[in-house]
């Protein structure tokens, strides 16, 4: 029989990352030669073992934590060293902390002991420089064997890369079995009551790395937050310090920050989730909105390439160093497109950052990138001139999804059956709508041609949308997930559905029974929204995209639906994601098992999801914005009050939220009364009521499941 080949699992693992450098290590501190454990740096692993020992014994694990943005502590005990009794007399602390192109450890003996303790600290380690997808893939590596510098000092090189680690004051052991297993010891003697602190770090000389850590502070706010629920204030603070390690510029343009997708496998510039890692930021201000689209704008599609997905206009989907080759047949160039709706994101962006505050002076230059992508919506993401959008990968090396559930078991009907390509994406319809209208608001604006063309445009998109996509599903009329090959709606009821909510597609009736069955059990009875409803032949509660949780997409249809005013449901997913972040120690994953809250009460991990993720960890801050209700439209001049905290999600009060660049204050009392202050001059205040949602319809017990 053969022996499968299996991603390995991350979710015991800690992780510590300054982007584009992160660390991956077990709960003992160890990181091993197994699995995904390592030091990454830029889609290579740098170091794939540092095994600590005293008197070549493993010390005992007791705790860990997270003591800032990049570093997290360990606590362990040599039960064997010290007084005698069973009180432990010597531990053992080690810090590890990722700093730009690097990491260091602090490993501090600490003795209570009555009597003198001698002992041997020694580290080993090892570096294989194996590519991330041979790492993802679970493919064996070989360790590379060591050359020894200065005392204490070991190297390795290769691809272009050389890796540097120096222990001080240590002895480093580099030779026989040890070249390719290299060890740094220090002989240790302690006092009575006595300590002593070692160190070791390493460094990374990458000079063909195409993402590295930007320089400065991030140019975000951190807002102050007082909340009832306290949950929400931990995660804020977490997911920030996550975020603050994860931003990016592209080598050779510092002044472009954008978020890199997640640790370990898509720490680089992923065009959709960075997009929407932006947006969800935009509450603290509209600089690394800025940064992402300008990033971005320099790659938009200039050619048709079936090889790459490029097409004139076209936003980027991801960018590596070199091809991206995990296995079963994927084979990614170094800079592919091959995205649906990375271009309609980006529309969409530059809309919502204008609408922030986004100086004119930042949006000019990007209006000829704006023409580009809206010229790529209307003229080639309809291959077959139906007027929908669709993908499909022409060379069978590409995604064979080009949403933003991308795996290829993706789009199924209600019976479980998967969808044939060309596929047309619900929320994709939405995107796209909502880029034309956005889009030709932008060029009336700033007195660009084309906005009645691109409002007719909308117009007719909604129409063959309202035609082709709504199906009869067991809670009453639903949007169908996608089309297929031959234009049958697929029929499964999904999460896509909650993206259509604010793109302007649906009438108010069709928002409202939207909400009604994002609001049902089958969606929502999970520590937020499942991807897949229960009711579905599909859904399988650790499916990738067919069951489980994933928090940012939890985050943008709870906040769509807060926007909408659709708040018991909007409670509902918030309520869960908060449960959620609680069980993952406030840092969220990039998705969770889609079982039922009742099962352990606590969410089941995913266990090869990414944490931290940069759209998971952004949504902490679209939830803070619809906890507040700010919706601000500085080129119209109004701002808008919504909140969605009150009675049930407690009062919220949140300090240095930014609006045009200036630091704006909003509370929301227990029943749920705004304030707000330190709004730019010129700009109205409005609050809205919400409205009133039809009750919920259960489904049918014996009604079966239509193919």
């Amino acid at each position: 029989m053969t022996e499968r080949q299996l991603q390995p699992l991350l979710h015991e693992l800690v992780g510590v990352v300054l982007a584009p450098t992160s660390a991956l290590g077990d709960a003992a501190g160890q990181i091993r030669p197994t699995g995904v454990q390592g030091v990454f740096h830029a889609d290579a692993r740098v170091l794939s073992r540092a095994e600590l020992r005293v008197d070549d014994q493993e010390p005992e694990s007791l705790a860990r934590a997270a003591v800032g943005p990049h570093d997290v502590r360990f606590v362990s005990l040599a039960r064997w060293l010290g007084d005698p009794g069973a009180d432990p007399t010597v531990r053992v602390e080690r810090l590890r902390q990722v700093a730009s192109g690097g990491l260091s450890e602090e490993i501090r003996i600490v003795s209570t002991a009555a009597v003198p303790v001698r002992t041997v600290v020694s580290v080993d380690l090892a570096c294989d420089l194996a590519p991330i997808e041979v790492v993802k893939s679970g493919g064996a590596t070989e360790a590379l064997e060591v050359k020894a510098g200065e005392p204490g000092t070991l190297v390795w090189a290769g691809s272009g890369i050389t890796v540097t680690v120096r222990g001080e004051g240590a002895t480093a052991e580099t030779t026989g079995e040890r070249a390719a297993a290299p060890r740094l010891t220090w002989p240790v003697e302690l006092p009575p009551r006595g300590r002593v602190v070692l160190r070791w770090q390493l460094t990374v000389d990458d000079p063909r790395a195409v993402v590295v850590c930007p320089p400065g502070e991030p140019a975000w706010s951190r807002p102050g937050l007082r909340a009832d629920d306290r949950r929400l204030v931990r995660l804020l603070d977490r997911s920030l310090d996550d975020l603050r390690g994860l931003r990016l510029v592209e080598a050779g343009a510092p002044e472009d920050v954008f978020l890199g997708a997640g640790v370990p496998w898509f720490l680089t510039l992923f065009g959709r989730d960075s997009l929407w890692a932006a947006r969800m930021m935009l509450p603290l201000g509209t600089d690394l909105a800025g940064g992402t689209l300008r990033v971005l704008a320099r790659r938009q599609g200039t050619r048709v390439d079936p090889a790459t997905g490029e097409a004139p206009g076209k936003i980027l989907h991801e960018l590596r160093r070199h091809e991206f080759a995990p296995g079963d047949g994927l084979r990614l160039p170094p800079a592919y497109y091959g995205t649906v709706d990375a271009t309609m994101l980006w529309v969409n962006l530059l809309h919502d950052a204008w609408c922030w505050g986004l100086p004119a002076a930042q949006i000019e230059p990007l209006l000829p990138h704006l023409e580009a992508a809206l010229h790529w919506i209307g003229e080639h993401a309809d291959a077959d001139g139906d007027g929908l959008v669709e993908y499909i990968d022409t060379t069978g090396r590409g995604l064979a999804n080009q949403g933003w559930k991308d795996s290829g078991d993706a789009v199924r009907f209600r019976d479980g059956a998967l969808a044939a390509p060309p596929i047309v994406l619900a929320e994709v319809q939405g995107y796209a709508h909502e880029a034309a209208i956005n889009g030709a608001r932008l060029l009336d604006a700033f007195g660009r041609p084309g906005g009645d063309r691109w409002r007719e445009h909308a117009a007719g998109l909604a129409r063959r949308f309202r035609a082709a996509f709504w199906v009869d599903g067991p809670y009453g009329p639903a949007p169908a997930l996608a089309l297929d090959r031959d234009k049958r709606p697929v029929d499964s009821l999904t999460s896509n559905i909650g993206h259509l909510l604010g793109t302007g597609l649906l009438d108010s009736e069709e928002e409202a029974q939207v909400a009604r069955l994002l609001g049902t059990d089958a969606l929502a009875g999970a520590f937020g929204l499942r991807t897949m409803s229960t009711d579905d032949a599909g859904f399988s509660p650790l499916s990738y995209h067919c069951g489980s949780v994933w928090a940012h997409d939890t985050a943008i249809v709870l906040g769509n639906l807060a926007r909408a005013g659709f708040r018991d449901t909007a409670l509902t997913l918030a309520d869960g994601l908060l449960g959620a972040a609680e069980a993952f120690d406030y840092r969220l994953p990039e998705l969770y098992g889609g079982d039922d809250r009742s099962l352990l009460g606590r969410p089941v991990p995913y266990p090869a999801a990414c944490r931290p993720q940069a759209w998971a960890a952004a949504g902490a801050v679209l939830l803070l914005q619809a906890a507040t209700g700010l919706y601000p439209d500085v080129p119209g001049g109004a701002v808008r009050l919504a909140p969605l905290a009150g009675a049930q999600l407690g009062a919220v009060a949140a300090q240095r939220l930014t609006v045009a660049g200036a630091s704006v204050d909003v509370a929301v009392d227990r029943a749920g009364q705004p304030t707000i202050s330190g709004l730019p001059a010129g700009l109205t205040v409005t609050v809205d009521v919400a409205p009133t949602v039809p009750a919920q319809r259960s489904a049918p017990a014996d009604r079966p499941l239509q193919a």
